[in-house]
């Protein structure tokens, strides 16, 4: 009986010291490790840059952060009146996916300069611009966790609307 009583309360004292350990550990395998994304990306643009239709182009753009990201994108339009257009703009991104989210849906806010040149004279400064500022929504698809296709539809001023596909890479 004493032998019994003495195996029994030398399973309790080792259960008493483990459970810590085994709390601590379970907490550390919970616990997200969040980091922020850096990404970079190029995109074919169209907007309502011109009178007789829609003006193409391209764009770059880099963020940073999950969950909402900040950064640049710069878009060059060309269109059949012969004017070319320079956005540079800073943009504000949220993902609605929540605070960690650097995939899914995405709403963003475009603002900056809008220069325009008639084609083949591009100078800065230009010959004329104004402020440009729109939101755009999009959705970000992410392959190997590493690259993404993002596809966009934006509404603004002064270009009233327009789309771009974006292929990228985040770090």
């Amino acid at each position: 009986m004493v032998l019994h009583l003495r195996k029994q309360s030398f399973i309790l004292i080792l259960l008493i010291i483990l459970m810590p350990v085994a709390a601590v550990s379970a907490q550390e395998d919970m616990q997200v490790t969040k980091h922020n994304d850096f990404w970079l990306c190029l995109g074919a643009d169209t907007a309502m840059y011109s009178y007789l239709g829609l003006a193409y182009g391209g764009s770059f753009a880099f963020g940073y952060g999950s969950g909402s990201s900040f950064g640049l994108k710069t878009s060059i339009y060309f269109n059949e009146e012969g004017i070319d257009t320079l956005e540079l703009c800073f943009i504000i991104r949220f993902y609605l996916f929540g605070a960690d989210a650097y995939s899914g849906p995405f709403l963003q806010f475009l603002g900056g300069p809008s220069l325009y040149n008639r084609t083949g004279n591009f100078s800065i400064p230009s010959s004329s611009g104004m402020i440009s500022a729109g939101l755009s929504f999009g959705w970000r698809f992410i392959f190997s966790d590493r690259f993404f296709v993002e596809p966009a539809i934006r509404g603004g001023y002064p270009y009233l609307f327009g789309a771009t596909v974006s292929a990228g890479i985040r770090f």
